[in-house]
């Protein structure tokens, strides 16, 4: 090669990479990572409520912030568990494994904790729980892996299986309000329990607190009609305490989330290294479950306002000890709300779907095809479990039963179709097929998947009582990334959860989770 030839070459290299370098600048990687979950987050409630918010939270975060306002969960029965899995891991319970707060088990016959786990004993708590049952790495597991074990992951939250699935399998630990003592709980699964936890729940937790603990408006009554169509009696509320689960569903949870977060800032080496740490925080902003939005439409909106509160709290704690420029914040929710919105005094009938009369029709069918037995084990939250040991006995083939017990149970009043467990995992059907089968999950599951008509209830036929009434629409929820080199900006049009977590990667530059089979979110690359 001549030596012009060399020059020029020389030249367009370094031209090349001083126009990438112009675009694609060096970045310091952040010194803290700050998830903040909020339970029951709703979009529609988010922006419905502006009027109620400071400048330094809530609307800090939508001004400053990249604002997506619709994140779909696809699949069909999103919970708290399921939800937050999904968001952590980038992909669906067919793969992570956590289908539901609680499941069936068929050995023991019993409901049982999603992250039910009798190796680890609890500590300042008798549940046994563990992230082992979580079948897919988090984004904070990959964080951990990547820095070889130098970055610091916790975990706050009020609900043990958020606090869990958002810590991960190899977080330093995670913290959750015991139902029964009030104090921040952990599992032996994680080894570290800092002294400054054990000091505040000795001297600063709820169990010293709850007697003086009431919640009130905390604004002037006639300030809450900031909802359409509610009908506000302009009278204040208050609420006092004796059991710690209550406050477990009320505004107050959130002010306890945030003091035992100051202790980790004031005391913890978090957002003090050279690489980044991480920290998940949950909140709430629901109802308890089964309340009417109607009667708790003062409530809910007190719960947004005190939240936002809290929210200035804690970007205002992050700024003096780590530095917002130095940290980046992902805000998001866990994609349901278990407020019932539906009117009693309004006369729609859809139906009523009763699951033990379908379970002892069910029987009586199969009984007439293959004889005497109890061929169906139970009914759970939508699920039909057939009894696997004595079709075993019987050599009879599981799909052949699965298939008979389908088609039996499709005719019923209040059934719009049925899945079959073999179907779900051996098909790649259409569009509602693949819905239904992201939400399954082998190991956890029940043979049978029923699909209820929206509007139908599903009756408790003990309590004569209607458990859920059926409803399809998804709830609207928000994800915001809030970091300084992050342009702000509100996109419109929905976006998957699965996308969430490798795009948290693609900030960090570290690999997406190992389940997670998404495209990172256009704006962010």
């Amino acid at each position: 090669m001549s030596k012009f030839n060399l020059t020029h070459l020389l030249i367009v290299v370094l031209s090349i990479s001083t126009a990438y370098a112009q675009q694609n600048p060096k970045k310091d990687p952040p010194k803290l990572v700050v998830s903040i979950t909020i339970d029951q987050l709703r979009s529609d409630y988010l922006w419905q409520l502006m009027e109620g918010y400071g400048e330094k939270g809530f609307k800090r975060l939508l001004r400053e912030g990249l604002v997506y306002g619709d994140v779909k969960f696809e699949f069909p029965t999103v919970s708290r568990a399921a939800g937050t899995a999904t968001l952590f891991t980038g992909t669906q319970p067919f793969y992570h494994g956590i289908i539901a707060d609680n499941v069936y088990d068929p050995k023991q016959k019993k409901e049982i904790p999603a992250l039910y786990d009798p190796a680890f004993m609890g500590n300042f708590t008798s549940e046994t729980l563990s992230p082992g049952k979580l079948q897919a790495s988090t984004f904070a597991d990959e964080l951990k892996i990547a820095t070889s074990g130098r970055s610091e992951i916790y975990a706050i939250a009020p609900d043990n299986q958020v606090a869990l699935i958002s810590a991960g399998h190899v977080a330093n630990g995670a913290f959750w309000i015991d139902d029964l003592n009030g104090r921040w709980a952990t599992t032996t699964f994680y080894k570290d329990v800092p002294w400054y936890v054990d000091r505040y729940n000795t001297q600063d937790g709820l169990p010293s607190r709850i007697r003086s603990m009431s919640w009130k408006n905390l604004k002037d009554p006639s300030f809450y009609t900031l909802f359409p169509y509610i009908i506000n009696h302009n009278s204040g509320f208050q609420y006092t305490y004796n059991n710690y689960k209550a406050i477990k569903t009320s505004a107050l949870v959130n002010e306890e989330v945030t003091k035992l977060a100051e202790r980790f800032f004031e005391y913890s080496s978090l957002g003090k290294k050279d690489i980044p740490d991480f920290l998940a925080l949950s909140y709430f902003a629901g109802i308890p479950d089964g309340s009417n939005v109607q009667e708790y439409a003062v409530e809910l909106q007190d719960t947004y306002f005190r939240l936002d509160g809290e929210l200035e709290k804690l970007l205002e704690l992050i700024d003096k000890k780590i530095g917002l420029r130095n940290t980046v914040i992902i805000l998001t929710s866990t994609g349901y709300f278990s407020g019932n919105e539906d009117r009693e005094f309004i006369n729609i009938r859809f139906g009523e779907f009763f699951p033990k009369r379908a379970v002892a029709l069910l029987n009586m069918y199969l009984m007439a095809i293959y004889g005497q037995g109890n061929w169906v084990e139970t009914y759970y939250d939508k699920q039909l479990f057939l009894n696997k040991k004595l079709i075993e006995e019987k050599q009879i083939p599981l799909e052949e039963i699965q298939r008979k017990s389908a088609d039996f149970l499709v005719d019923l009043s209040g059934v719009q179709d049925v899945y079959t467990a073999y179907d779900l995992y051996h098909s790649r059907g259409n569009e509602q097929l693949n819905y239904i089968r992201n939400g399954y999950h082998r190991e956890n599951s029940g043979d049978l998947l029923l699909e209820i008509k929206a509007g139908w209830k599903i009756m408790d036929e003990e309590a004569g009582t209607g458990t859920e009434s059926v409803r399809k629409a998804h709830v609207m929820t928000p994800v915001i990334f809030f970091a300084p080199d992050i342009p702000a900006r509100i996109i419109k049009p929905s976006v998957r959860a699965t996308q969430i977590a490798p795009s948290i990667c693609h900030i960090l530059r570290i690999r997406p989770p190992n389940g997670a089979f998404d495209e990172v979110l256009t704006e962010l690359k």
